[in-house]
């Protein structure tokens, strides 16, 4: 210890100093890197405090449609508070004495009340005389709530009734958002006379932004043609991002035409196209408590009546309301929570369409592909996975499996010109078809989907907070 102590005493000077510099220079090392750990922990939890905005969908339309004016209807759109303050979440239409109305609705066994009510309300007969009206509310789903949940129903489609001056039968009420929490109707209740006072019939784009959940656009679509002596027009407004899958696909969706048409020819031409439009497109495989469309067509087109299915003014009435329906659809899978590729799944060759639907769907809701799709990897074998667990009748030997125009597999095995470069950039497109030719029989199916991404779980993992 002596001697230790001895060569300290020895040191000059400048050595002594040089020694402490270098002290110094280890304390401001690790004082930079314990400053650089507190920042990133502080960083950590400002993320963790403040939730991400949810960006716009990169397969969203560059715009908002121009939606044609439906004589008879009029919209208003507004703030209640439901869940947020200042948040624009209740829509209000007023359809004009004439209407006719049609609708299709979840079916799932725990359907929210509004859906069950709206049923209710269109298996009685229709008193088209009487004017009605849709009332619809974001940021809460009215489901799982009891009893409650139709008193609330009859408070908020009872006001509309007293302010509008139609039938509480007459009209019909949607909710989305988080299921089982009470619907607090009296903040809906509270601002239908401001709705009332404001109805437009150009108001029908701020009524597709009231309905939004966790969408990153509002969705419209339109159609026009000329009927039997006059213009048919035929608009659209939807919502939907997750939770979707057939059953009806997930969404509210509102269709309204000017077309004079009766009830009950209504609801034939809309169920007639619901399995190619809201039961063909799947975001995640969950079907809601809540979806419901519902089509009205006020009558006020100066068109002939359309009576009979056969007739030329029917099928060109049915093409147009085939296109607003999905385009409806489409824009709903581009707007699928974390979405960034928009994916057509095509399967031919089935033994039947119900087979060639089980074969798309099954395509289209694993996990495995959609993670697949969503890091651009061309794994066609994933597919291979979901043909066979998919239940339909298939042949190893007769399969074919196409990406875009690529064949990637047939007769059994790897397709001989097949190219892991060509498929590789094939995959970076943001819109991707796959295709499954089973080679059985004439059985075919298109459904759409979306990739599986990370954002995805962002979004639902802390939805209700």
């Amino acid at each position: 210890m002596a001697k230790t102590d001895d060569k300290k005493s020895r040191l000059s000077d400048a050595e002594k100093l040089k020694a402490l510099k270098k002290k110094l220079k280890k304390l401001k090392a690790a004082l930079k890197e314990t400053a650089a750990g507190l920042e990133a922990r502080a960083e950590a939890a400002v993320a963790a405090a403040v939730k991400p905005k949810n960006p716009v969908s990169p397969l969203a339309p560059a715009r908002f449609p121009d939606l044609p004016v439906i004589e008879g209807a009029e919209f208003a759109s507004g703030a209640a508070g439901v869940k947020y303050q200042g948040r624009t979440d209740v829509m209000l239409v007023r359809l004009a004495p004439g209407t006719a109305i049609a609708g299709a609705f979840t079916k799932s066994s725990t359907r929210a009340a509004s859906v069950l009510d709206c049923q209710a309300k269109l298996a009685l007969k229709q008193d088209t005389a009487q004017g009605a009206a849709i009332i619809v509310n974001s940021g809460n789903a009215n489901a799982f709530t009891g009893k409650n949940g139709q008193e609330a129903v009859d408070a908020v489609t009872g006001g509309v009734a007293k302010a509008l001056g139609v039938p509480r039968e007459r009209v019909f009420s949607s909710s989305t958002g988080v299921i089982g929490e009470p619907l607090p109707a009296e903040r809906i209740t509270a601002v239908i006379g401001d709705l009332a006072a404001n109805l437009d019939a150009a108001g029908a784009a701020g009524a597709a932004r009231a309905i939004m959940t966790t969408d990153t656009f509002p969705k419209g679509a339109a159609a026009s043609f000329e009927g039997d002596g006059g213009t048919i027009n035929i608009t659209g407004i939807a919502k939907g991002s997750g939770m979707i899958a057939p059953d009806m696909a997930t969404m509210l969706v509102y269709v309204f035409t000017d077309a004079q048409i009766a009830p009950a020819l209504l609801q034939r031409m809309l169920s007639a196209r619901m399995d190619q439009t809201f039961n063909a497109i799947t975001v995640d495989s969950d079907t809601s408590t809540s979806d419901a469309l519902i089509l009205a067509a006020t009558g006020k087109s100066k068109a002939a009546p359309i009576t009979d299915l056969r007739s030329a003014p029917a099928r060109a009435f049915g093409k147009a309301l085939s296109q607003v329906m999905l385009d409806l659809a489409q824009q709903v899978v581009k707007d699928g929570e974390g979405a960034t590729k928009f994916v057509e799944v095509q399967v031919t060759g089935a033994t039947s369409d119900a087979d060639a639907h089980r074969v798309a769907m099954a395509i289209a809701n694993s996990p495995l592909v959609k993670t697949a799709i969503a890091g651009e990897d061309a794994n066609w074998g994933r597919v291979v996975m979901a043909v066979g667990k998919s239940g339909a009748e298939a042949d190893r030997d007769r399969l074919t499996i196409r990406f875009g125009d690529m064949v990637l597999a047939e007769n059994g095995w790897r397709a001989p010109g097949y190219d892991e470069g060509q498929a590789s950039a094939y995959m970076k497109r943001d819109h991707l078809v796959i295709g499954v030719d089973l080679g059985l029989g004439r059985g075919r199916r298109t459904v759409w989907t979306c990739d599986l991404t990370h954002r995805y779980i962002d979004i639902n993992a802390d939805y209700r907070s």
